[in-house]
């Protein structure tokens, strides 16, 4: 089993600055790309950023130049630095993660609550 625990969320104004950190866990071989995503608007989560095991990101159209990704392999964290915070990112962002054991599987956190005031 392995388990991904987000930290960081909050209360902060616009334009200003949150970092968010998920570590994961548990039963791992191998962690191959790492992202967070929001749920957004629609029906399917929002992906934010992503990054692969050897530092390639991808970022949604929305956050780039404002957000960083980065990952520390040693210690199976990913990290999310968001600079200029708009109302509109608030939302309740997910850590994801491609986990090798056995098989493949992508496991999710819990979670945690961005929220950008005026």
């Amino acid at each position: 089993q392995v388990q991904l625990v987000e930290s960081g969320g909050g209360l902060v104004q616009a334009g200003g600055s949150l970092r968010l950190s998920c570590a994961a866990s548990g039963s791992i071989s191998f962690i191959g790309t790492m992202g967070w995503y929001r749920r957004g608007p629609g029906p399917q989560r929002e992906l934010v950023a992503t990054i692969t095991r050897d530092g390639i990101s991808n970022f949604a159209t929305s956050v780039k130049g404002r957000f960083t990704i980065s990952r520390d392999n040693a210690k199976n964290t990913v990290y999310l630095q968001m600079n200029s915070l708009k109302p509109e990112d608030t939302d309740v962002y997910y850590c994801g993660a491609s986990i090798y054991y056995s098989t493949v599987t992508y496991y999710w956190g819990q979670g945690t609550q961005v929220t950008v005031s005026s």
